[in-house]
């Protein structure tokens, strides 16, 4: 392997996963040429790059769910990514071509699967997509994560391989080191609530309401709320007393987060699912109501149908989700 490109992004369940990947990829050729490509302005453009990659951002965007003027310019953009995937990939030469999901992957793994390139989708979810439903009839190989998946995929190009994880998350650290570094007491247990990358306003606002009840039952809280409502969930707490609450738009170091923790509050997604499973530490999870096909709560049933997590409801948290994490 000398050149590969991975492409994709817009969320951690797409990043984090692309960057397993690459990082294996130089664990095995520690020569090889990786080159990211992603959606201008999204997550992935930062994120990327602190991972020590490159990363070239297509002018790519989805189509708005509302009536909106910005899907006037999307067939452009479509057009304008194509063209420079293409030019992308001309350039670059890759052997292989990866994609994870998000935006950016539709090109990409279009482009290069017209240009006779080696493609590859790494599918996360128990419920693909539908750009990768799509793409599957053009590329070569499909990782998956889940059984089952014949009736969205070809099968005889699914490969069962389970999630890409990051290295660092399953690696053990230390509880103490790790609770000093979120500034907490280490003789008080923490709980961690990880709405993803985005935040889920559930999640956060049950955290918002509530917060005085967690440090009234002596527990300390470290919380993941999303760069969508950190202003908000910041705003909201200004003047009152907030010891024992660590509130964060983003964990960048989520291995320190989950060895600090005694319990952890989580969406559904099929990366945190794969994380979760190897931390085995006790888990509530509420899936998002708000994701085709409900995949989420399929997600959190492969953890459930095995006693290793609780489910509450996104409809049922408000009233169920404090009471049982304290």
């Amino acid at each position: 392997m000398k050149r590969l490109i991975i492409s994709g992004g817009g969320t951690g369940g797409h990043i984090f996963p692309a960057i397993a990947i690459a990082n294996r990829v130089k664990l095995e050729f520690p020569d090889a040429e990786i080159l990211f490509i992603g959606a201008e302005g999204k997550m992935e453009m930062k994120k990327v790059p602190e991972a020590g990659y490159k990363i070239i951002g297509l002018p790519i965007r989805g189509l708005q769910r509302k009536l909106s003027p910005q899907n006037l310019s999307l067939p452009f953009k479509v057009l304008a990514s194509l063209k420079k995937a293409k030019k992308i990939i001309a350039d670059f030469k890759p052997e292989v071509v990866v994609g994870v999901g998000g935006y950016a992957s539709a090109p990409t793994l279009y482009v290069a699967s017209k240009m006779k390139i080696p493609t590859v989708i790494q599918e996360q979810n128990s419920f693909p997509g539908k750009t990768n439903r799509f793409l599957s009839k053009r590329v070569s190989k499909i990782c998956v994560a889940y059984h089952n998946l014949e009736q969205f995929f070809p099968k005889e190009k699914i490969i069962l391989t389970g999630n890409p994880v990051r290295q660092s998350v399953i690696q053990k650290m230390d509880k103490r080191e790790s609770i000093n570094t979120f500034e907490l007491n280490p003789n008080r247990k923490v709980i961690l609530a990880v709405g993803g990358s985005l935040g889920a306003r559930t999640i956060n606002e049950c955290l918002l309401n509530n917060f005085q009840a967690i440090q009234d039952s002596g527990m300390q809280l470290i919380w993941q709320c999303g760069s969508a409502q950190f202003k908000l969930m910041q705003e909201s707490l200004s003047g009152k007393n907030t010891n024992g609450i660590v509130l964060t738009k983003f964990i960048d170091k989520m291995e320190e987060a989950y060895a600090a923790a005694d319990v952890i509050v989580s969406r559904a997604g099929a990366i945190a699912i794969s994380e979760l499973s190897i931390i085995g530490k006790p888990i509530i999870l509420v899936p998002s109501p708000n994701v085709a096909e409900d995949h989420q709560t399929k997600n959190a049933m492969a953890l459930v149908n095995e006693d290793a997590a609780i489910l509450i409801k996104d409809s049922e948290a408000r009233e169920k989700l404090i009471s049982t994490a304290v």
